[in-house]
């Protein structure tokens, strides 16, 4: 069985930058085996799995080692490749995933991700968080991730990950966060224990960011940076219990996959 496959950099306006996805149009599913020794296969932290359809389309996405609930940058790849192959006269789609009823909404150059919002809950900061950050944070709070606010955008660039202890964390994956310089506010992201040490551009992290920036600078509308080394830039708001999460993508390669062998 042969099936069309794109590779996706996004969050950014260029080649080589943002996060990329890998996007798999199939036309029915197969076994859930054969999805993520594709996913292996293609080794990036994020290979989407789309079927789609004009109304709702269905949507998963597995990392090397793992199915997960959400994921931002590959609904925003999977959306850009349906935008251009199948639903050019389309502003708005429609996806069924594991976490949900999701939304994109194109708007000139940009795509917009309509995303449930996931306020954190504040945790107390003790000796076992602060051995496993190597520092002390200002602020944790907890979602499906847990998110640490250090002092200030320097601390954010600067701070050296021990995965292991990450591992041990009671979350998903950690958030490392602050104001930024130049933009609203700044985050690295880390899942080890989904087979992403570090993720170049996090879509889902901001469903926890934007609330807490939302209500710390006291603005629904927010600019951001993930501090990766490809670096990723997303245009953010608040709306209620859902956040806007927007940003440019750029098409890299596309092709065709056999998984006769796989399955």
């Amino acid at each position: 069985m042969n099936f069309p496959i794109y590779q996706i950099d996004t969050f950014t306006k260029r080649v080589f930058g943002g996060n990329p996805a890998a996007v798999v149009v199939l036309h029915e599913w197969l076994e859930d085996h054969t999805l993520q020794a594709i996913a292996a296969e293609n080794n990036l932290a994020e290979t989407a799995f789309v079927i789609p359809d004009p109304v709702c389309s269905t949507l998963r996405w597995f990392t090397p080692v793992v199915e997960v609930d959400l994921c931002g940058h590959a609904t925003l790849a999977t959306a850009h490749v349906l935008f251009q192959e199948y639903y050019r006269d389309y502003a708005h789609l429609r996806f069924e995933t594991k976490g949900g009823s999701l939304a994109v909404i194109r708007k000139d150059d940009h795509l917009f991700l309509d995303f449930p919002s996931r306020p954190g809950t504040p945790v107390t900061i003790d000796g076992t968080l602060i051995e496993a950050l190597g520092t002390t944070p200002a602020a944790a709070m907890l979602a499906r991730d847990l998110m640490v606010v250090l002092e200030s955008e320097a601390e954010v660039k600067a701070f050296v990950p021990d995965y292991a202890a990450i591992q041990r964390l009671d979350a998903f994956a950690l958030i490392v966060t602050s104001c930024g310089e130049e933009v609203d506010f700044v985050s690295r992201f880390f899942a080890p224990r989904a087979g992403v040490p570090e993720d170049p551009v996090t879509g889902s992290a901001h469903c926890t960011l934007i609330p807490y920036w939302a209500n710390r600078l006291s603005k629904s509308n927010l600019s951001a940076l993930q501090l990766s080394n490809r670096g990723g830039e997303l245009t953010c708001e608040l709306r209620g219990d859902r956040v806007l999460i927007g940003g440019k993508v750029v098409q890299y390669m596309r092709g065709e996959i056999s998984v006769g062998a796989a399955s």
